[in-house]
């Protein structure tokens, strides 16, 4: 009987959450994959993670099986699982929970997300290049490792508080060991870089950073994490300065693609999922 199926079923956790196009992604994942599953949205109490965590597991009677972690508790899903990938260990962060007999599995698809949408989608190789990365929270600690893996010759990465970005730094200095590798406060940002990627919580604030025009080298790319109307300020910024604008949708199926893999065991068509989302 119909009542008595079982459907796996997974979600995207986060404050806020109204705009994640998670759970289309996910269901056209499983439509072009033949996969079967559950996908929704659940917005989350700032200091109700954990409860609301359990509280989807318990209540899906063994039918929860992934959950996505968005802003701000990437930090706080890290902290809550029994067992940690060696990418989100790095990051001290998790965007991507699976639940398995054995307990809450923790791993950080971000960076990976990202520097597939930038050197697969964009075209833009990471190798050799002199990246700014703005902000130290949750966004930025899940991409700096893939970023220094990719290649990249000089990162700077750049916050308000300087003290986070010397920490997050510190965490991955042994990685860096064929890069620069260096922290500032978002004031005192010197040089001028390839690539900027804007990982602060500015866009969903509505806030605008201020950023000097002779940070950008000539056909810079100037990419947001995040995507629309958030991503609008820092990507007309860009424009401005002649720089190239990508925000993160790419990032936002590519990561998607890669948590994707990790609860079914199949890689989903990444790319034409991203072509069909922008053509909404």
């Amino acid at each position: 009987m119909e009542h008595s199926l079982k459907i796996d079923r997974y979600c995207v956790m986060g404050n806020p959450v109204e705009h994640s196009q998670s759970p289309w992604i996910h269901a056209r994942f499983a439509q072009l994959t033949d996969q079967t599953l559950r996908y929704e949205r659940r917005l989350v109490p700032l200091h109700g993670f954990s409860a609301s965590l359990r509280n989807f597991i318990d209540e899906s009677d063994g039918t929860a099986k992934g959950c996505n972690v968005t802003v701000p508790f990437k930090f706080e899903a890290c902290a809550l699982a029994q067992h940690v990938s060696a990418r989100a260990a790095l990051a001290a962060a998790a965007n991507t929970l699976s639940f398995r007999p054995d307990g809450i599995h923790a791993d950080n698809t971000d960076g990976a997300g990202l520097v597939r949408d930038i050197e697969r989608n964009a075209g833009v190789k990471l190798a050799g290049q002199r990246l700014l990365l703005l902000g130290a929270g949750g966004a930025a600690a899940g991409v700096l490792g893939p970023l220094l893996m990719a290649g990249s010759a000089h990162v700077t990465v750049a916050n308000r508080s300087l003290d986070k970005a010397q920490q997050l730094v510190q965490r991955h200095a042994e990685l860096a060991a064929r890069s620069t590798l260096a922290a500032c406060r978002l004031a005192d940002v010197q040089g001028r870089f390839d690539i900027v990627v804007n990982a602060t919580s500015t866009s969903l604030s509505g806030e605008s950073l201020a950023l000097p025009a002779n940070l950008l080298h000539s056909g810079a790319l100037a990419y947001d994490m995040m995507y629309g109307p958030a991503a609008r300020g820092f990507l007309d910024w860009a424009r401005t300065h002649g720089a190239q604008a990508r925000d993160g949708l790419g990032m936002l199926v590519e990561q998607a693609a890669e948590a994707f893999f990790i609860w079914r065991g199949v890689r989903p068509p990444s790319a034409e999922v991203l072509q069909e989302l922008r053509a909404l």
